[in-house]
């Protein structure tokens, strides 16, 4: 299986190594991806970037992060995002064998693109409404399990993804052979539609 986390400027920096490491260490291949391609790029923290190694290309996994900084600016960055990532999640979202995941306000980076209206899926709490408000069934879990778009909540709950998704794409075996090397206790249930 081949996974892709999706870069933009304004990324939460642990929305995306939190999944990224437990996926690699769980076996799969994972690259860092941009739409602009192969480029260093900035997150939302100050003095904290991560290179796009790869242009997007077809993937079996297509991972959101959400976004950092302070509180007020977590929209526009989400906003300036979903337009400039809008095609190339769409593209994803509309291939059958691809699975689109999320984490915190990558849902809603996805619902501001218009891609994921009726729908069911969660955010950080904060975020809820704006999920609702944009057409989406908004969920109260830790992971929202939706077929083909698969979503966590807050930023810590990367972490529970990465292991769903070991569990769901490799094996029951392996998330909890993973989740015990990191020390980590899943947390939370799983919603499924």
């Amino acid at each position: 299986m081949f996974a892709q986390v999706v870069l933009f400027d304004g990324f939460d920096p642990l929305d995306v190594i939190a999944p990224y490491e437990v996926l690699v260490a769980g076996g799969m291949a994972v690259s860092l991806v941009s739409a602009e391609g192969d480029r260093t790029v900035p997150s939302g923290l100050d003095h904290v970037a991560l290179t796009a190694t790869a242009d997007p290309q077809r993937a079996d996994l297509v991972i959101v992060p959400g976004a950092a900084g302070p509180l007020p600016e977590i929209p526009a960055i989400l906003g300036r995002a979903a337009i400039g990532l809008a095609p190339l999640l769409k593209v994803a979202m509309d291939r059958p064998e691809t699975t689109v995941a999320t984490v915190c306000g990558g849902s809603l980076l996805l619902a501001m693109a218009g891609l994921i209206a009726g729908r069911s899926a969660t955010t950080h709490h904060l975020g809820m409404e704006a999920l609702s408000a944009n057409g989406v069934q908004a969920v109260d879990a830790r992971i929202v399990d939706d077929g083909d778009l698969i979503t966590a909540g807050g930023v810590t709950s990367g972490l529970d993804l990465g292991l769903y998704l070991l569990e769901r794409f490799v094996s029951p075996r392996v998330a909890h052979d993973t989740g015990k090397f990191f020390e980590h206790e899943r947390r939370g249930t799983v919603w499924a539609a």
